[in-house]
């Protein structure tokens, strides 16, 4: 059949609360337009972030009730670990209470001035932690991964000869490891091949650097993996996963995407050394190592999770739900970055809004439409989000991100029909300005208003 449902039933609901256009535009205006000020309750269908916004399924709320709350040696810890551990191969295997704490820990110990860390593309909390070290975040995406309407089934994959030059200017010993984000999320949530991966892996052994995998979202690139790279279609996800971390030396995980849970985060590694580095680092900053700064409930709920990640009927639905809605808006002429990724559709706001340069920020302006037309909350990838210190990233973009076992397809279909009624009236959408902003992570808290009103 070429109806995909939905894999499960829903057995609790949340109402969701109405309101009116001129409730929103007061909301917006109170909030200095920056969508993160906004509360929740004033938002219809929330495409903020896929990070802690999933639902958990009956397996996880059972594991919540085993919660062991023990301060060390857990019987939900060692669940957890014996989870992980199977499903990537890892032994030194540390919770922390999110993604960015990992990164916190992790460029803590390898960071520091004068260095660089080569990236497909960096996300933003990973940014933020390689540059508070002192070191400097250089994004070596492939060109495909740099123009929105250029189709490529990899095109989150990391640029090979540019890593070589890289190496070869800077020399090795400023780059203390080499990290690949999967799927690849400031490039429009793009996965990476299981070749590139190989690749870069080659690469990091003729220099004999570690190569660290940023895995948020490993289910979902292994499942495109799976689906787009010749000879892999007849294995298993749970096989394909097991191979990318083999060839990695560490990873950092927020359990928030592809655990499926609200809260939580892991960081593996090989190096004993550094292993025994940052078990100190967490017990000073994070909490005991067998618990990591999160409660008992939490590591059961990640262990169910991880298991929960790999069904490929859950994949399935998951991918398309998310194509789904990039084929609607390219049949609406509403430009995407191409091919719909695995977790969100980033819109092209540079394309949508060409009468807004990249300094009046025309993904937010396309976010402050959004949420004032019908309650939609989306985020900015662009220049407000990555253009501090005078730079303007490559793209300029408005990602719709999908919680995970949320929403259904009748909420998809308005966000459809919201998007196509502002992009008929797009030329009346206002550039904006910055009123006050702090020195980091601006997009966070930051505060602007509407140029000409």
């Amino acid at each position: 059949m070429k109806t995909i449902i939905e894999p499960f039933k829903i057995k609790v609901v949340e109402p969701i609360r109405m309101t009116t256009r001129e409730h929103r535009e007061q909301v917006l205006r109170e909030a200095g337009f920056n969508i993160f000020n906004i509360r929740a309750e004033d938002v219809l269908i929330d495409l903020l972030t896929d990070s802690g916004t999933g639902a958990m399924s009956s397996e996880q709320w059972a594991g919540i009730m085993r919660g062991d709350e023990s301060y060390a040696g857990a019987v939900s810890f060692h669940r957890f670990y014996d989870r992980l551990r199977a499903l990537t191969g890892f032994t030194h295997i540390l919770p922390t209470h999110q993604g960015r704490a990992s990164e916190r820990i992790l460029f803590e110990l390898v960071g520091g001035p004068n260095l660089i860390v080569p990236n497909n593309n960096h996300f933003d909390t990973t940014r933020a932690n390689v540059e508070h070290s002192g070191a400097e975040a250089v994004d070596l995406v492939i060109a495909e991964g740099r123009k929105p309407t250029t189709r490529h089934p990899f095109k989150g994959n990391l640029d090979i000869s540019r890593l070589e030059r890289l190496f070869a200017d800077v020399g090795p010993q400023r780059i203390p490891l080499v990290m690949l984000t999967v799927t690849n999320n400031s490039g429009g949530g793009q996965p990476v091949s299981l070749e590139n991966i190989k690749a870069v892996r080659k690469v990091c052994d003729r220099y004999r650097k570690p190569f660290f995998l940023d895995a948020c979202r490993f289910a979902e690139n292994a499942w495109f993996i799976k689906q787009r790279e010749p000879g892999q279609r007849d294995r298993s996800v749970a096989d394909i996963v097991r191979e990318m971390f083999d060839l990695a030396d560490g990873a950092t995980i927020s359990a928030k995407k592809d655990g499926l849970v609200n809260i939580g985060g892991v960081l593996m590694m090989r190096d004993e050394q550094l292993a025994w580095r940052a078990r100190n680092l967490l017990i000073l900053t994070e909490g005991f190592p067998t618990y990591g700064g999160l409660a008992g409930r939490d590591l059961e709920a990640m262990a169910q999770g991880f298991e929960e990640v790999i069904h490929e009927d859950y994949l399935q639905y998951r991918v398309r739900s998310v194509e789904y809605l990039g084929e609607r808006l390219l049949a609406g002429g509403v430009q995407i970055v191409e091919p719909p990724g695995g977790h969100a559709v980033y819109i092209d706001a540079g394309a949508f809004c060409p009468h807004i340069p990249p300094a009046g920020f025309p993904g937010q302006a396309l976010v402050c439409a959004l949420y004032r037309h019908a309650g939609i909350r989306a985020v900015e990838i662009g220049s407000l989000m990555f253009g501090e210190k005078g730079r303007h990233p490559d793209m300029e973009l408005v990602r719709l991100a999908v919680p995970r076992r949320v929403y259904t397809q009748s909420h998809v279909d308005y966000v459809i029909e919201a998007i196509l009624e502002v992009f008929a009236q797009r030329r009346t959408l206002k550039p904006l300005e910055i009123v006050e902003a702090p020195p980091q992570l601006r997009h966070f808290t930051a505060r602007l208003r509407e140029v000409g009103t």
